[in-house]
């Protein structure tokens, strides 16, 4: 008799506990706005010291020493075209890759560099480097997807000199 009283009150008890969990987790859901956001890639405007649109980026470490992020060949791609960055005002560029303060730039072109049959080995990858610090100015400009059309509207800011919008990255 005491193990089916027992067992009784915890079957009873635990239909409570489940009950009071999904009722909680439907009030939750019904009264929540949604908290995930769609990622949008970040817009990354970038002036360099000769012109590199051409050559396929890596990212170096703090030092300067290391490769901490290369491509593969079929990584400089993007929307099933070559992920050159796109021309703006004055020699800037919109970063169409995933660049930051520390890239480097290879003596591969996006095209010899797609072609490969493997990529290369970080230590060669670093030994294709042609310039370790190439950037004059560079600028996070918001989420891409905040923009009407991005190239358009860049160009109406930078023309204008208005950086004000923009964290400078270097």
């Amino acid at each position: 008799m005491f193990k089916k009283t027992t067992f009784s009150v915890l079957a009873v008890a635990v239909a409570a506990l489940f009950s009071a969990c999904c009722a909680s987790q439907k009030n939750q859901t019904a009264n929540s706005e949604p908290t995930a956001a769609i990622a949008s890639p970040k817009a990354i405007i970038y002036q360099t010291k000769a012109d590199y649109s051409r050559n396929v980026p890596v990212m170096l470490s703090e030092d300067k020493k290391s490769i901490v992020s290369y491509p593969g060949p079929r990584d400089v791609f993007t929307g099933g075209e070559l992920a050159y960055p796109s021309k703006l005002a004055d020699g800037w560029f919109l970063d169409n890759r995933g660049i930051g303060a520390n890239v480097a730039f290879l003596k591969y072109t996006y095209e010899e560099y797609s072609k490969m049959a493997q990529t290369p080995s970080a230590t060669e990858l670093y030994n294709a480097i042609i310039d370790k610090d190439p950037i004059k100015k560079m600028y996070f400009c918001g989420p891409k997807g905040s923009y009407q059309n991005i190239v358009d509207d860049l160009n109406q800011l930078i023309e204008k000199k208005d950086f004000s919008k923009f964290k400078k990255i270097k």
